[in-house]
């Protein structure tokens, strides 16, 4: 089978891909042919072609933002949300594979299965954040344009940096103000497109840009962002009511080019200029003077829980309402608003990359490994970088970059830290975007440690932690003379390579357990009848113990369960292949498909377990090796490869 997908969020940046990358890699392993195509903040990538979508036997939309169906009426589709695709990726894709999904047949008549995936991605939230991931863009180039005029052209007076009239500064500072007046118009704009597709988006930018001027209903200022997310709802569920009228044939060839965006625009445009905009300018005005008249404990309460919010679920729907709300201040002019927000996006992932520096008997060595990707992706504002390490230990890393965020908000605050642009994240201060770098410093320094020294105070000391390798092979942690003198301290036969310690009787290549516990007693069998045990219970109480103190799961479809026993006769190794996957715990959450039992006896604990580890993370890293392992049909096949694990 052949399937296609589309991955987008509302900000295009880390989710988007995310979710490509998972589902590419679980199509890949269940052996299905797919092709994503990612909507992310750069526009269209890989884009689906009609050749595609021709030959498709079905599309995934793992999506939180209004994603065009139009090129897929006909053929079975099914539309999640982008979390979805992170988290679920096999899921949706056996889904599919088993067609129970329905066909998509139009807009207006979508199947009920559909309507109903849509519904639990909260609607509401959806076209809201369609709105904001369209917005953003302007903030970002009209802040940053008016920044570095400000930073190179700018000349101290009483009142501040001013650009002088004359300057070409001053022309650079008009196009980033150009900018922003879009700001608005754009975000009423596609929140009704995603509403009621095409024909909503005139109505909305126009609903948008009445909003945005008080003129209009007789008010000195306009009803700002608030007004804008008004507008765009009002416009975009006209023209979805509108568009669901019968009307004679001869009319719906013009209905939405003309009758839907005539009359919905007259609708949002009317209900502004004489009902709406007047109140909802007052009410944002009010909002607006409140905030900028915060001053002691009101901002450092306002700070406390804008840092709660972004950290709380790492780039979610909490997360993006505090998101929205900073970035709508940037329009009113009020950048100390975002300064702290700016501060709290990038304090998780960094925090956690350096706890996982300074506690390294408290992380596993693959979390090392996404540490340090983490604390990359804190630099460039990514607050996703987290989620990993949030995933597979909420109950002390939420709390602990909660705080972390929260400490570093109130920081932010207190030194009256400004950001001129929708984003967050030293790469912000570095382009220049960032009133009182100093303190934004501060405040992210501050607030990393925090989270830090949390997250190792909560986590206890992981046994074995150097034990068992993922991403970093055993032998980077374990000189190779000291491995050779502890050989020297007991007589085992050498171990040049995995073959030397195993053979076909000790391989199955379809293991029937369906569970982690099946397949460990499946495998002790193996043991047992091939003579290598004095006790099987023994042996297995051994390897159970080793998994309470840690998942031996090591990630990319690999689990290495491991006993040293006095039941163990000599060091042996039995190898399995379970194709569907069975749930073993695992760091990165995939299924363990292929399983290497090692039996060692308890006197050679310190030399063949560990070799035998070294000789199987170093090959197993190897993609292409793990995919020809999972090829094999026949245990002489599987023997053969595994003679190349030396």
């Amino acid at each position: 089978m052949k399937l296609l997908a589309i991955t987008s969020c509302p900000n295009g940046i880390a989710h988007t891909y995310m979710a490509a990358e998972n589902l590419q890699k679980a199509a890949g392993k269940l052996g299905v042919q797919m092709k994503v195509e990612t909507q992310g903040g750069i526009g269209v990538e890989n884009e689906l072609t009609e050749q595609d979508i021709r030959e498709a036997d079905a599309i995934i939309i793992a999506a939180d933002r209004s994603v065009s169906k139009d090129r897929f009426i006909g053929k079975k589709l099914l539309a999640v949300g982008v979390q979805d695709g992170i988290r679920k990726p096999e899921e949706l894709i056996k889904r599919a594979l088993k067609g129970d999904i329905p066909v998509y047949q139009s807009g207006s008549t979508s199947p009920a299965a559909n309507q109903n995936e849509e519904k639990k991605q909260n609607p509401i939230y959806r076209h809201l954040m369609n709105g904001v991931s369209f917005m953003v863009p302007f903030i970002v180039v009209g802040g940053l344009l008016i920044a570095v005029a400000l930073t190179l052209g700018g000349e101290k007076t009483p009142k501040g940096l001013v650009i002088p009239d004359d300057s070409f500064w001053k022309t650079i500072e008009q196009i980033g103000s150009a900018s922003f007046t879009f700001m608005i118009p754009i975000l009423a704009g596609y929140i009704a497109y995603s509403i009621a597709d095409k024909p909503g988006l005139v109505p909305g930018m126009i609903g948008g840009y009445i909003a945005a001027t008080g003129s209009f209903y007789g008010s000195a200022s306009g009803a700002g962002f608030l007004g804008g997310i008004i507008a765009g709802f009002l416009a975009g569920y006209a023209a979805l009511g509108i568009k669901k009228l019968k009307v004679p044939k001869a009319i719906q060839p013009i209905m939405p080019i003309i009758i839907i965006p005539v009359l919905s625009s007259l609708i949002v445009g009317l209900a502004f200029v004489f009902l709406i905009g007047a109140p909802v300018a007052q009410v944002f005005e009010s909002l607006t003077v409140w905030l900028a008249g915060m001053q002691g404990s009101s901002s450092i309460l306002l700070a406390l829980i804008l840092g709660a919010m972004i950290s709380f679920d790492m780039g979610g729907p909490v997360n993006k309402v505090a998101f929205l709300f900073g970035s709508a201040m940037i329009g009113e002019g009020n950048y100390e608003i975002m300064g702290p927000i700016a501060v709290a996006i990038c304090i998780p992932p960094i925090g956690l990359g350096i706890a996982t520096f300074l506690g390294k008997r408290k992380f596993q060595a693959s979390e090392r490994e996404m540490g340090k990707a983490s604390f990359t992706m804190g630099l460039f504002g990514i607050t996703e970088g987290a989620i990993p390490f949030a995933a597979q230990d909420p109950l002390r890393v939420i709390p602990s970059i909660m705080a972390g965020s929260m400490t570093g908000s109130v920081i932010a605050m207190i030194g009256n830290v400004g950001d001129r642009v929708a984003h967050g994240g030293p790469i912000v201060a570095v382009l220049g975007a960032v009133d009182h770098v100093l303190m934004f410093f501060i405040a992210v320094i501050a607030g990393s440690l925090v989270t830090a020294f949390l997250v190792n105070v909560l986590k206890k000391d992981i046994p074995g932690a150097d034990d068992v390798k993922s991403e970093a092979a055993a032998a980077k942690d374990m000189p190779q003379q000291e491995i050779q003198t502890e050989s020297k301290q007991i007589e085992m036969p050498e171990i040049q390579k995995l073959t030397d310690i195993t053979g076909t009787e000790l391989i199955e290549p379809t293991l029937s357990g369906e569970t982690r516990d099946d397949i460990i007693d499946e495998m002790i069998q193996k043991l047992s009848r091939a003579g290598v045990l004095h006790s099987a219970s023994e042996f297995k109480q051994a390897i159970l113990n080793r998994e309470q103190e840690s998942t031996t799961a090591i990630g990319m479809n690999i689990a290495i369960p491991h006993g040293k026993s006095d039941a163990v006769k000599r060091p042996t190794v039995a190898f399995g292949i379970k194709r569907s996957g069975v749930d073993w715990k695992s760091l990165d959450g995939t299924k363990a498909k292929l399983i290497f039992m090692i039996a060692v006896p308890k006197k050679s604990e310190g030399n063949e377990h560990l070799k035998l580890l070294q000789m199987l993370s170093r090959k197993l890293m190897d993609d292409n090796y793990r995919e020809r392992l999972l090829a094999v049909k026949t245990k002489e096949e599987a023997y053969k490869l595994l003679n190349e694990i030396v």
